[in-house]
């Protein structure tokens, strides 16, 4: 959530944290802060609001060294504030933390301070991390060995000294942490993004671990103090990826970059050359496929919509039972697991919090475990049996776009094999699912007709979506799309649940989006579109705007070709995409950094 920098090189470290911070933008913050070694003391600059506030304090400051550590705050404990913004330090400025997490003791370790005679700064549970560490000497490296043992909860730290203008210390649990290697220089950062403008090479840290990182190389503890070596990772993503690259916003690029993500995950998860799905393909054990009887998907948020479709395709290609949970609420209802039973975690940063620990209890329980999910060499990839890797690139927007359809085409390319390891056969629908990097491609082009409906939606206050079947789903995900980056109220609805209550909301200022595919529940779907109308309430359709019946029915009609109901939902999503980008847009929101969100939620 909170966004974590530190540097540690030859060259000069405040531009190179700040652009770190800067492609870190996406995760959501209030704050920021930067920590440097200059002149023989630490400095620290924070600022409340936007990245932009503290950079121009930290220029105009003329700070110069080798070695800083910044922060993106999302706050908490305190509220939003520059007093609360990170880094922290003690009352004598030895020890300059960040820290992304929540230390469940803190108040005990508050008390224990102010006894002590500390006075604290601010609200955070944060700062007492910077006066224990102060308060256990001048070397760094043993007094994070000690405190990081006192910590409660989740928490990945980064941390400088005074006396010691070349080293910082890194410590986590829970919260991800990366270590950047470079040639003489390192960087470790909360985020593989803050890292590929300058290097391609880094290591993820494990739970537990405590990194000692000089310029002249990295030395990892584990939990015990023993040191240990973890992989080296080359990450995929290109600089270029996390830029706008001439588009208005990130979330405008990555709707347009569908395409080309779900082209990318499907030629890596059904390759051509093999002829059709299989287990081999997807990097699982045949054998699996054959033992399995239930499938358990789990995720937050959209990728929870993305189980919801997963659900279908499971069932009706896989013909294998399957059942969906909020990953928060998974360990709540005591699962039952075992070697027959594939649980299957998505999550687009492999680091979101609840989804890992839905893994974790899973494979504790006896299950299969598999990771769906965007970042090579992220937790949930090293924690899973196996992994189905998105191609979707970097997604920098908070609102899930690319990633969402690519976790789609994941699932339908898992249905399909687990369908081919049991004997039976989908060549049609493999041969067409294809096709779909070009249907998206078209999907795009209904960018106007969006925005003709968006002119109807900014100003309202509420708004319904409907969907049946594999398109409920959806409904959902249009609709919390539309919240996430609008502020928009929505809430999607299967349409034959509409009668049973939130009919009674419907009048002439309640718009209602419907989905209304050209396939058996089209009919269906009819009638419950007649019941709005009947209500007088505004209604804009996703649908075929050459049947009569809907356009008959609906004030505005988006496009929706008729596709195989499997592919229905990849392509369905585009077109609400779109409608929420251009009802924020017309409501002056930030689409790229909503209020109150984080990109990746690393703590529970």
């Amino acid at each position: 959530m909170c966004g974590i920098v530190g540097y540690v090189g030859p060259r000069e470290a405040v531009p190179l944290v700040l652009e770190a911070l800067r492609r870190l933008e996406y995760r959501g913050y209030d704050s920021a802060g930067i920590a440097v070694h200059h002149g023989g003391e630490l400095v620290v600059l924070r600022a409340a609001g936007k990245l932009v506030n503290l950079v121009d304090r930290a220029y105009a400051a003329g700070l110069r060294s080798h070695l800083a550590i910044g922060h993106t705050r999302w706050a908490t404990h305190g509220p939003p504030s520059e007093r609360n913004a990170h880094p922290h330090t003690d009352r004598a400025g030895h020890v300059a933390v960040v820290h992304n997490g929540i230390i469940e003791n803190f108040r005990e370790l508050k008390a224990e301070l102010q006894q002590a005679g500390v006075v604290f700064a601010s609200d955070t549970d944060s700062e007492v991390i910077a006066h224990l560490l102060a308060r256990e000497g001048g070397d760094l490296v043993a007094a994070a060995r000690r405190v990081r043992h006192r910590l409660r909860g989740q928490c990945a730290v980064v941390a400088i000294h005074r006396d010691n203008d070349g080293c910082l210390v890194a410590f986590r649990n829970g919260p991800p942490l990366v270590v950047g290697i470079g040639d003489g220089e390192h960087v470790v950062a909360s985020d593989p993004a803050a890292v590929v403008a300058l290097t391609d090479r880094c290591l993820h840290l494990e739970d537990g671990d405590l990194a000692v990182v000089t310029s002249g190389g990295v030395t990892i503890l584990d939990a015990t103090d023993t040191p240990v070596q973890r992989p080296l990772v080359v990450l995929d993503w290109e600089p270029g990826q996390v830029e706008r690259g001439g588009f208005r916003h990130f979330m405008l690029k990555e709707i347009h970059e569908q395409p080309g993500a779900v082209a990318e995950t499907l030629e890596a998860l059904l390759p051509q050359q093999r002829g059709g799905p299989d287990f081999h393909s997807l990097g699982l054990d045949p054998e699996v496929a054959q033992r399995l009887r239930s499938v358990h998907l789990v995720g937050c948020g959209t990728s929870w919509h993305a189980a919801l479709v997963g659900k279908f395709y499971l069932e009706r290609i896989a013909r294998i039972p399957c059942s969906v949970d909020y990953a928060s609420e998974f360990r709540y209802r005591e699962p039952i697991l075992d070697g027959t039973t594939l649980v299957v975690g998505i999550t687009q940063s492999g680091e979101t919090a609840d989804t890992v620990a839905a893994m974790r209890l899973a494979g504790s329980l006896g299950g299969r475990v598999l990771a769906v999910c965007n970042v090579r060499g992220s937790l949930a990839t090293r924690i899973a049996h196996a992994t189905l890797l998105t191609h979707a690139g970097p997604e920098i927007g908070v609102a899930s776009t690319k990633a969402f359809t690519a976790q789609l085409a994941a699932l339908l390319a898992l249905a399909l094999a687990l369908r081919a390891a049991r004997g039976g056969g989908h060549e049609a629908l493999l041969e067409r699912a294809r096709g779909l990097p070009y249907d998206l491609q078209r999907a795009l082009e209904t960018g106007g007709a969006a925005a003709r409906v968006a002119e109807r939606l900014e100003r309202a206050t509420n708004a319904l979506y409907l969907g049946r079947g594999a398109l409920y789903p959806l409904a959902l995900e249009g609709a919390l799309k539309l919240k996430e980056i609008s502020y928009l109220h929505a809430e999607g609805y299967p349409a034959g649940e509409m009668k049973h209550g939130p009919i009674a909301l419907l009048d002439e200022h309640f718009p209602v989006v419907a989905l209304c595919p050209a396939d058996e529940l089209a009919p269906k779907v009819l009638s419950n579109l007649e019941e709005v109308r009947a209500r007088r309430a505004p209604l804009f359709v996703l649908g075929d705007p050459e049947d009569g019946r809907v356009s008959g029915l609906a004030e505005m009609v988006v496009p929706l070709p008729p596709l195989p109901w499997p592919l229905l939902p990849i392509v369905a999503a585009v077109p609400l995409q779109l409608l929420a980008y251009e009802v924020a847009v017309r409501r002056g929101c930030d689409v790229d950094q909503p209020r109150n969100l984080a990109k990746s939620v690393t703590v529970e």
